[in-house]
């Protein structure tokens, strides 16, 4: 499946005690949490107790949510095929409700002699149920005593008269109704529009436990099964699903109205949750690449303007290229990939029929720019590594759900950068997978990448393990894996595991199995200890090691990357991994390395006196950790990077970067230190680089309490200075020829950063050229500003402007062709005006039942609230108008509203006047909760006020350098 700010709040001194007790005792319970998941057991699953329900054939009352509590069902039955028929009661332009009906024959094998069949049922309404066996043969009767719905488990139970016989086959014949709803899982509906007409479609989303809301069945991944589908549907539709359609015949319904019949081929073996359904009015585009006919569907106006052209042309490449690469044949005759205009999971890579957000599938003809074609490279080669990872060979069980997902992450960017070879692919890797989790998986009571089934089934939702741990730390550590082993033996073996799991199940021990034969079968390539034990250690603890370098002694120690400042954060955790150190001196390579203890000496890591000798460790991102240097290698790398600062590859560069100011937010080192490392910037060509720095220097929720401290001339000086020569650059494309633009990814992506920081810093130059686009895009609304830079543009043309400009963009948001992403700029955009009386009308505007739509309002409040001027106004506003903002939103708009406030939060004063309206608003219990955060924030903003004054003092002694 596709992959899914703070504020504050307080009180007096009393209230701070308690605010420290409770955090202590939150803090310890967390810690024993987090040394609890930090262990990989694989323990045999329990059968799930059955609960006492109502006998008979009752529904239960109203479909039941799926909660993906991973409860196991018991394995005296195992399915082996599926006879599936779906009847969606929809017709084109019906009202509603909608319903769908079915009937599923399920041939089991009985491994063990039972007088109950327990399978997965969620929503459904049985019709009948009947016991037939044992095959072959017409098998006879076996008697339902009983059938009940266990709601809470998402079960069906089936009392038998008889009992079922080891070593034998039976079918199970259901008969089944639901509802169909517009929620976006499960099978669904949904509308839209196509050629300025109405329509519905009918599609499903059933990862990770929403086939049973569909059809009874076995709904865990190792319980593979073939499937024969048939789809019952409206004539004017047509029925997609896994396999090629075999058959289209007509039916009569009871009413003697007709109904057409898609019968599909026989499925592979393949899982519950891979099965999938589409009923729609589309067109498409084909292509057949090695035998697989690939085809996109699409709305028709979609198809018909070109949209899915470059998902056709890219598809059947990277379906080659991973063939090619693991050396394993994609196995289906077609693949259909269908943009959906509603989707909740982003994509869905069901076997066969891969399903899209339409955005994520859709690239205009008109549109030159790189930016576009990278994203829907990626989540289509994400979607296709799927087909291998996921489809083919299955984890046993969520607990391994990284075997899916942190493997494709990882092809994902090698199949989009061979289709956009523009990209590149260790820069690309590291701004959009390992450095975004590294920020992640450094809190306390993250889990770890891989945890026992017991854990999975008693602490999470399945839900929550679909996060930036199983993607992206799944592919970070993929990535460092293929580089200490080296590509070609990883590759080979993954074909081996590939070929050993075909159609059925894997866990993490049967990968690291694999690989360890390809590696005991060379010479080349020698490991300090076995692949399991090298791997476990990254998968089955939680977090990541920080590496401490001393140059003197030639000794490198570990340690979990944890927060410092917080006193308690490292005394539960003794975590250790085995870490491979690639590594450079003075630029030249040398022979890889481990740590595979707490502490080690390197000899060939001591260094001389001349301050040219330097080191550097973990090049181009081979190893999934941060590197903390002593001074001495420090003061001699930025003493590099101010003379050469191209000796050092660039993305090593952003590791050395965001690994020092990660270092400083985390107490291993001082603000100082970091800054040291900054002077060379006025050299910095690479903007994914410069993104790291603004983002640590001017994180976006303090842009405005930055002003309010003397160290913003300070940093405005100091920046300014270094920010012109790359500023410039980009100016000059912008003025002259923006389309030289369309290949550079990072432009596209960060250039919005590097002018709003310029403008937010008072470049006369950035606030210009701001103006000058606002300007030309009033004198012509059909005039494009850059896409990369409008957000920027539209809010400091309105900052800069009169109420001239502010109507202008309050009349491009009215206007009906603003697409929504542009609504969401301009409505941000005119919270930027620079006098009160705009800001004010803008707010009383939020309050009107016809100039916004309800949900546009907490928006407003909220974008005037983080704004220089706007806090005080967005909070006097909330004050008056409690009464009517309290009866739409409720308390949650206020809790997003403190949340900005607490940024602003610095005295005890500033608490009392708050705590006034808290204790008029609010009840009791929300008072007290409510005042915790505000002083626990008050608490975090003097910290940070600390850190204000040391880089302020810094900056007064460097700004002139």
């Amino acid at each position: 499946m596709g992959p899914r700010g703070g504020r504050g709040l307080y009180v007096g001194r009393r209230a701070a005690a308690l605010l420290a007790a409770l955090l202590l005792a939150l803090l310890a319970a967390l810690l024993a949490l987090a040394a609890l998941y930090g262990r990989c057991r694989q323990e045999a699953p329990k059968p799930p107790t059955p609960s006492p329900a109502a006998p008979g054939f009752a529904a239960p009352p109203g479909p039941a949510a799926v909660d993906g509590s991973g409860r196991r069902l018991p394995r005296q039955l195992l399915p082996l095929h599926y006879d599936l028929e779906l009847w969606p009661r929809v017709r084109p332009g019906q009202a509603g409700p909608f319903t769908f009906s079915g009937q599923v024959n399920i041939t089991v094998r009985c491994r063990q002699d039972t007088d109950t069949v327990v399978l997965h049922s969620s929503g459904l309404r049985s019709r009948r149920a009947d016991v037939r066996g044992p095959l072959p043969g017409t098998g006879t009767a076996v008697e339902v005593a009983e059938l009940r719905q266990e709601v809470a488990g998402e079960l069906a139970v089936l009392e038998l008269r008889g009992r079922l016989r080891a070593g034998h086959r039976y079918v199970l014949q259901l008969g089944f109704e639901g509802r169909l709803e517009e929620d976006l899982d499960g099978l669904f509906l949904t509308r839209y529009t196509d050629q300025g007409r109405s329509s519905m479609l009918i599609a499903s989303q059933l990862e990770p436990t929403y086939a049973r809301t569909v059809y009874p069945c076995f709904d865990e991944p190792a319980m593979k099964a073939t499937f024969n589908i048939r789809i019952v549907h409206d004539p004017s539709y047509v029925a997609l699903s896994n396999m090629p359609a075999i058959d289209v015949s007509e039916m009569a319904d009871e009413n003697g109205s007709l109904w057409t019949v898609t019968t599909f081929n026989t499925s592979l073996k393949m899982s519950t949750y891979l099965t999938a359904f589409v009923v729609c009015d589309f067109d498409y585009v084909t292509r057949t690449e090695r035998g697989n006919e690939i085809r996109i569907w699409a709305r028709k106006e979609a198809v018909r303007n070109g949209y899915v052209d470059y998902a056709l042309n890219i598809t059947g490449q990277i379906f080659s290229f991973l063939e090619d690469l693991l050396n394993v044949s994609y196995p289906l005759p077609k693949t259909d990939l269908v943009a959906l205009p509603e989707f909740g999971a982003g994509a869905m890579e069901n076997w066969g029929l891969i399903t899209f957000q339409e955005s994520s599938l859709m690239y205009l003809p008109s549109d030159k720019f790189t930016s576009r074609k990278a994203m829907i490279a990626l989540i289509v080669s994400h979607e296709l590594g799927h087909q291998w990872f996921g489809n083919l060979v299955t984890m046993n069980w969520w607990n391994d759900l990284w075997l899916n997902e942190g493997l494709t992450s990882y092809f994902e960017y090698l199949g989009a950068t061979f289709v956009e070879p523009k990209l590149s692919l260790d820069k690309v890797f590291y701004d959009h997978v390992v450095q975004p989790v590294l920020r992640e998986d450094n809190e306390i009571g993250v889990r770890s990448l891989s945890e026992s089934e017991d854990k999975i089934k008693e602490s999470f939702a399945l839900m929550s393990l679909f996060d930036s741990i199983t993607y992206n730390k799944g592919a970070s550590i993929t990535w460092m894996l293929s580089c200490f082993i080296s590509e070609k033996l990883f590759i080979r073996a993954l074909t081996l595991y590939l070929e050993e799991f075909s159609f059925s199940n894997a866990n993490q021990d049967d990968l690291w199995t694999h690989i360890q034969m390809v590696v005991d079968a060379q010479d080349d390539v020698q490991l300090p200890a076995s692949v399991k034990q090298i791997m476990d250690s990254w998968t089955c603890q939680n977090g990541f090691p920080v590496l401490t370098l001393n140059l003197t002694t030639g000794t490198i120690s570990q340690e979990q990357f944890l927060n410092k400042k917080n006193e308690n954060s490292t005394d539960s955790y003794n975590n250790t991994w085995i870490i491979p150190i690639s590594w450079t001196r003075n630029g030249s390579s040398q022979p890889l390395l481990w740590l595979d203890k707490s502490s080690k000496v390197f000899p060939e890591m001591q260094v001389s006196e001349s301050e040219y000798d330097w080191i550097l460790l973990n090049v181009n991102l081979s190893g999934y950790y941060r590197v903390n240097y002593d001074q001495l290698n420090l003061k001699r790398l930025a003493r590099l990077l101010e003379n050469d600062p191209k000796a050092i590859p660039a993305v090593s560069r952003i590791q050395l970067i965001d690994d020092v100011f990660a270092l400083t937010q985390f107490g291993y080192i001082e603000i100082e230190t970091a800054l040291e490392l900054t002077k060379y910037l006025a050299k910095e060509d690479e903007l994914f680089i410069w993104n790291v720095v603004l983002s640590s220097l001017v994180p976006k929720n303090l842009e405005s309490t930055l002003k309010n401290y003397e160290l913003y001339p300070l940093l405005k000086k100091y920046l300014l200075k270094r920010m012109l020569p790359i500023y410039h650059y980009y100016a000059g494309f912008i003025h002259q020829n923006v389309d030289a633009l369309e290949d550079d990814y990072f432009a596209q992506l960060y250039l919005e950063k590097l002018f709003g920081t310029a403008c937010w810093l008072g470049l006369q130059d950035c606030l210009n050229l701001s103006s000058e686009l606002y300007a030309k895009w009033m004198d012509n609304p059909d005039y494009k500003i850059p896409f990369f830079i409008r957000r920027t543009v539209c809010c400091y043309g309105v900052a800069v402007g009169s109420d001239k400009e502010w109507n202008f963009a309050w009349e491009m948001y009215n206007h009906s062709d603003t697409t929504k992403e542009d609504k969401d700029i301009l409505l941000s955009a005119m919270s930027c005006a620079r006098e009160s009386w705009l800001l004010y009308r803008y707010l009383q505007y939020g309050l009107s039942n016809t100039l916004f739509s309800s949900n546009c309002t907490p928006n407003v409040i909220l974008y005037v609230a983080t704004k220089d001027i706007g806090h005080h106004i967005a909070w006097e506003f909330v004050t008056e108008n409690w009464p009517l903002l309290s009866e739409r939103y409720g308390k949650e708009l206020l809790h997003e509203v403190l949340k900005v406030m607490g940024r602003f939060v610095n005295t005890d004063v500033q608490i009392q006047e708050l705590q006034v309206f808290y204790n008029a608003t609010l009840e009791e219990d929300e008072r007290v909760t409510t005042t915790l955060l505000l002083e626990f924030t008050k608490v975090e903003n003097m910290g940070r006020r600390e850190l204000f004054i040391k880089a302020a003092n810094w900056l007064q002694k460097n700004v002139d350098d």
